[in-house]
């Protein structure tokens, strides 16, 4: 059975191909910050994109999607926050930013890939 770490470099692997292949360009990865961690951050034209990667073996238990939780949003918002202080020079070129998630469920070949763009608000509010 593969490791948590192993899983989920995996599924951000996953997620990265998926983006890459949908014209993101991935500048950052596993950034973490007081307060929170980002998987990736992409430029998806403009725009600076902060994306939570979640995975499962399986939806049994709901779609990956669902894991992120009010607080799981609030330590997205922090890091990404966070992140823009320390590239403020990146992040001062980006027309706007936004919040995506991308769930991965892992019962498939290939696994299934669920991408919601703009999934919440800089407040950490769902759409």
């Amino acid at each position: 059975m593969a490791t948590t770490v192993a899983k989920g470099a995996a599924s951000e692997a996953a997620a990265r191909a998926y983006l890459g292949a949908r014209g993101f360009r991935i500048i950052a990865a596993n950034q973490r910050f007081e307060g929170g961690e980002l998987d990736l951050v992409a430029e998806d034209g403009d725009v600076i994109v902060f994306i939570e990667v979640r995975s499962r073996a399986d939806d049994a238990l709901g779609a990956p999607v669902e894991t992120v939780d009010a607080r799981k949003r609030r330590r997205v918002v922090a890091a990404a926050r966070a992140w823009i202080d320390a590239n403020a020079d990146r992040a001062a070129a980006a027309r706007a930013m936004r919040f995506d998630v991308v769930g991965i469920t892992w019962d498939a070949d290939p696994p299934r890939i669920e991408h919601i763009p703009d999934a919440f608000d800089a407040a950490g509010n769902p759409y």
